[in-house]
């Protein structure tokens, strides 16, 4: 019965669409932000950006800009103090910052209940977060995926925002845990300003990964 309502509420789309602006609210964390004055970009690309896809003869359209300013902010602010947040890189420029974050979201994907043969919707988000100098010189890059799943839910725009959502609260989950760890973070805790010394010995890092959650009972 549950993959029956799946496959409806993919069938019902053909002709019509979804749009839907996912928006999160991260619990407040129980971690320790970095002594570090910090600047986060979140520039018009990132603010402005929406997934658009035609599927099942129906138009999916998410705009996940807004969402994840938001996101970005609460999650930044939690991991360093003090943080400043910019919409260029020209303004982030000789404002004192050990360093500059610039996130992107590189691709957004998402299965159906359809798709997956069952009642579950699976989202998966993949971001970059590069690292950069006081002056805007790139020093490191993290890569970053969140993975959400939704179950039971009724209709095809329930189901995806809340696959959206978990998705978001998994990457953000894993930044805040893992940030602390690395070596560019050792650095910062010291009060020491990133630089482009620090380029020849970063590679991409890589926050680990964690499947999604099995089916209830299961």
């Amino acid at each position: 019965m549950p993959r029956i309502a799946g496959i409806l509420a993919v069938l019902l789309l053909a002709g019509c669409g979804v749009r839907m602006r996912p928006d999160y609210q991260m619990p407040q964390p129980l971690l320790q932000p970095i002594e570090a004055k910090v600047g986060l970009l979140l520039d018009s690309t990132l603010r402005g950006y929406v997934h658009e896809e035609t599927r099942g003869g129906g138009t999916w359209k998410i705009d996940l800009g807004h969402g994840h300013e938001r996101l970005f902010r609460d999650v930044f602010k939690a991991s360093f103090q003090p943080l400043q947040v910019f919409n260029d890189i020209e303004a982030a420029r000789g404002q004192g910052m050990l360093a500059i974050f610039d996130p992107v979201i590189e691709e957004y994907s998402f299965v159906t209940a359809n798709e997956t043969a069952s009642a579950y919707w699976a989202v998966t988000i993949r971001y970059r977060i590069e690292v950069l100098d006081p002056v805007g010189t790139p020093v490191d890059t993290f890569k970053l995926s969140g993975y959400g799943s939704s179950f039971g839910q009724r209709g095809a725009e329930a189901s995806l925002l809340a696959a959206t959502r978990a998705a978001m609260r998994d990457a953000a989950a894993k930044f805040l845990v893992q940030m602390p760890r690395q070596a560019l973070a050792q650095k910062l805790m010291a009060g020491q300003p990133l630089s482009v010394a620090d380029k020849a010995q970063a590679a991409v890092d890589v926050i680990e990964t964690v499947p999604i959650d099995p089916a209830p009972g299961s």
